[in-house]
Formats: C-alpha cells, structure tokens, sequence
C-alpha cells in the first residue's frame, strides 16, 4: 500500500502589474512571482494560480491559494 503524496506549500510574494509574467527569486524568504495581471476581480490570483502550475509542472486545478487572498504574501497549496 502506498501512501498519498502530501500537499506541498509554498509561501509567496506577488507583484502584480509587473512588465512580464515570472516565477523566481526571493523576496524575505519566499518564492517571487511577477505578474502582469491586476490586482482586480481575482485576476491576479488566477494568473498566479496559472504561473505556479507551468512552472512546477502541474494542472492548474492543483493549485490553490490557501491565505493571503487580497495580500500580496500568499500561502498557495500544490496537489501533486
């Protein structure tokens, strides 16, 4: 019997309305994420959602933003 693979969290910060879309670097410890989505209507979220996904190679339903929903620092949750 295997065991199911645990969800992994990550801890991020988002700048959005940034010049280009990216994932990397470190801004006070965690993962840096450019964005060049608004911060309006969840677009941001969404786009953030999208970037994560691609760039760990996963669908975009496996990931989630768990906390920080209208703050820039945000706790995402990848299902693997």
């Amino acid at each position: 019997m295997t065991e199911p693979d645990a969800d992994e969290r990550l801890e991020i910060r988002v700048i959005p309305r940034s010049r280009r879309d990216e994932v990397g670097g470190d801004r006070g410890g965690r993962l840096l994420v450019r964005t060049t989505a608004a911060p309006v209507d969840d677009k941001a979220n969404a786009a953030v959602c999208k970037l994560i996904a691609a760039h760990l190679g996963v669908h975009r339903r496996c990931v989630e933003i768990v906390a920080g929903h209208h703050s820039r620092d945000k706790v995402v949750r990848v299902r693997r």
